[in-house]
Formats: structure tokens, C-alpha cells, sequence
């Protein structure tokens, strides 16, 4: 059952699914005008929605801040301001997580046209949303645009590439929905993979998504010229 208090720096503790969260106080909004901030709390099957009443939608600053106080916890924010807290990927979809990652990274390293990023890497998208992918890959050209602020912040700049790995707390359909924002906001190329189904759906703009059932390999080309996922270590 969820707990709140406020703590003597007027900060909210809320005990959420043995995770707490930290939430800046309506006392340190003075002059915003009284509206509500909504968490959707994501637990190890469905997420549940608590709503923080007389504290304004949280500015980029505000959230940056805010993630930062809950390092422990994967959280993203919808483009409507909704704040969307995961609790830390179970181990084996961690496993998973990493040999995308590595197997990303190699390809890259080779490749030099590009960064590799990890599950832990935020992106502002254009829509005003904050999305960290599992994995995602972007355009050296693109990325070296950014001043080193922006760098050091979630980066306002959609990937190139993302691939979204479902774990048992995703829904199909939501995990789809964010898919399709991600083309929206200029992603080139989308890997979704549906451990549970051994399904891959492929999202390319102007595209219907093209599903694989059980593929050995996931080929990248012509976005990633070369880059080829082995599916053995992601199954």
C-alpha cells in the first residue's frame, strides 16, 4: 500500500512497491498555478496511477532534478507531462539489456559513423517527451549539432535507431504505441522484440510494422549498413 509523508526538507517520500520516490513539494512551487502532476507507477505486471495534487507539471529542470534523486528507479516522461516510474529491469531482462548493448557497441566501434547508448541514456523528442530506450544509436553528424549542455542533459535530439526489449511488466500495446511516437519524432529505424511471442516487429516511417517470428538473426541494413543482432543471447 502506498505511504506518503513529507520530510523536513519538504520533500514527498512515497513507499511505492518497496521503491521510494521522491517528489519536490507544492512548497517549493510558489507562484505556479495549482494543478497536478501524475506518476504512473509501473510494477511487475500492470502500472497504477498516483496523482500529486497542487504541483504544476514539472519543467525540464524539474524533472532532470527529479530523476536525479531517484538514480534507483527508469523513469521517462509522457509529451501530456504524465511521469512514468519503472522499477529497475529484473535480471534477466538485464542480461538481455547488455547483449544488445554489446552487441551494438562492437558493430559501432567498426561502423564510426555513430553513438551507441544503453538503457540508462534519456532523449528529450521533439514532442517534449523523455524516452530512454533499451538500446539506441545516433548519427555522429547529428549528435557533434548539440552543444555540451545539451550532451550532458537528456539530449534533446530523437535517435536514429531504438530497439525496445518487452520484459514482463510491458504491455504489447504499449510498448507499440511508443514505437509509433518514436517514428514520429524521426527515429529511422525501430527493433521492438517480443521475448514472450519470439517476435521482432521492425518499424521503418510511412511503413506497416513488419513482424519476424522466431529469426536467428535481425539485419540492420540499409539504416545500419552491416549491423546484424544474433537473437541466441536475446531469447
Amino acid at each position: 500500500m502506498a505511504r506518503s509523508r513529507f520530510d523536513r526538507f519538504g520533500i514527498i517520500k512515497k513507499k511505492i512497491c518497496d521503491q521510494t520516490i521522491f517528489v519536490q513539494s507544492a512548497t517549493h512551487l510558489i507562484g505556479k498555478s495549482a494543478m497536478t502532476t501524475t506518476l504512473l507507477i509501473q510494477n511487475e505486471t500492470t502500472p497504477f496511477t498516483v496523482s500529486l495534487p497542487s504541483i504544476a507539471p514539472m519543467s525540464r529542470e524539474e524533472f532532470y532534478a527529479f530523476c536525479q534523486v531517484n538514480r534507483n528507479l527508469r523513469i521517462e516522461r509522457t509529451a501530456t507531462g504524465e511521469v512514468i516510474v519503472m522499477p529497475p529491469a529484473f535480471s534477466d531482462t538485464g542480461n538481455r539489456n547488455f547483449n544488445l548493448a554489446a552487441s551494438l557497441w562492437v558493430w559501432s566501434e567498426q561502423d564510426g559513423t555513430g553513438l551507441g547508448f544503453d538503457s540508462s541514456a534519456g532523449f528529450t523528442l521533439p514532442n517534449g517527451s523523455t524516452k530512454s530506450p533499451d538500446v539506441s544509436w545516433i548519427r555522429l553528424e547529428r549528435w557533434n549539432q548539440l552543444s555540451d549542455a545539451d550532451k550532458a542533459s537528456f539530449a534533446p535530439i530523437c535517435p536514429d535507431f531504438v530497439i525496445e526489449l518487452r520484459s514482463k511488466s510491458d504491455s504489447l500495446k504499449g510498448l507499440q504505441s511508443k514505437m509509433e511516437e518514436y517514428l514520429e519524432n524521426g527515429v529511422s529505424l525501430g527493433w521492438l522484440i517480443d521475448r514472450q511471442n519470439r517476435t521482432v516487429h521492425i518499424y521503418r516511417p510511412n511503413q506497416e510494422p513488419q513482424i519476424l517470428e522466431s529469426p536467428d538473426i535481425v539485419n540492420a541494413t540499409p539504416e545500419l549498413s552491416g549491423f546484424q543482432l544474433s537473437m541466441a543471447k536475446i531469447w
